[in-house]
């Protein structure tokens, strides 16, 4: 659920979703049959990219690097908007990884930011959204947004989406262990070391509190197969 530049009204698509759009916009603008893309957004969405796949990957500076020039790549419009969703997008990307931290890149942004920029921030800090609130995201957030009981998490062919949707929830302790397992499985499906490693750590603390000592072992040791040492 990352930004698509070249999608003002659905402004947290996945980010790949927006590098195959803008691709075949690239194409057709190469016939000569569609307006040709800026570079700035081709670049920042590249760059999008990899910050997040660094960051969920564990690559703290690789991550650092590609944030600051996708930053820099959406600073040369001079468009608050266009900043403020580069800096959601690294937020979202920890929210995923249970960092429950302020978004401060997108403070100072907020007053000169969308609707559905603030409406996102919002959502990321674990708020409860009004109806016209959560239309601005995208059609599978909007029941987590506005904390429907029955909320699903988003479909698995959005591993990101689904992880920020599970710490939301997360974030406002309405997390079931169902939210929390689905989750660990996002993670593990995709790879992503850092948000693996957080989830795992709520599953196994889940089994403590249960008093099921050795799934909570269990779930160490796959914690260990992440990341070796003593815990």
């Amino acid at each position: 659920m990352s930004f698509a530049f070249y999608k003002p009204n659905w402004p947290l698509a996945p980010v790949y979703k927006a590098l195959a759009a803008i691709a075949s916009i690239v194409m057709l603008a190469g016939c000569g049959s569609g307006p040709k893309v800026p570079d700035w957004k081709i670049s920042a969405i590249g760059h999008v990219e990899r910050f997040t796949q660094a960051y969920l990957k564990g690559d703290t500076r690789v991550e650092a690097r590609e944030f600051d020039l996708a930053r820099a790549e959406a600073a040369r419009t001079a468009r608050p908007e266009q900043v403020a969703r580069i800096e959601l997008n690294r937020c979202a990307a920890r929210v995923a990884s249970l960092v429950f931290e302020p978004c401060t890149g997108f403070e100072p942004l907020r007053a000169d930011a969308g609707d559905a920029e603030r409406a996102y921030a919002d959502y990321l800090e674990g708020r409860v959204l009004t109806a016209p609130q959560a239309a601005l995201l995208p059609g599978h957030h909007r029941a987590v947004a506005t904390g429907a009981a029955s909320a699903a998490l988003p479909p698995s062919d959005d591993p990101l989406g689904r992880l920020i949707a599970a710490g939301v929830l997360l974030r406002r302790t309405q997390a079931s262990p169902a939210v929390v397992e689905q989750a660990v499985d996002t993670a593990s499906n995709q790879g992503w070391r850092r948000p693996l490693l957080a989830w795992l750590g709520v599953q196994a603390r889940l089994a403590e509190q249960r008093g099921d000592g050795a799934e909570a072992a269990r779930i160490k040791r796959r914690m260990d197969l992440v990341e070796p040492g003593p815990r």
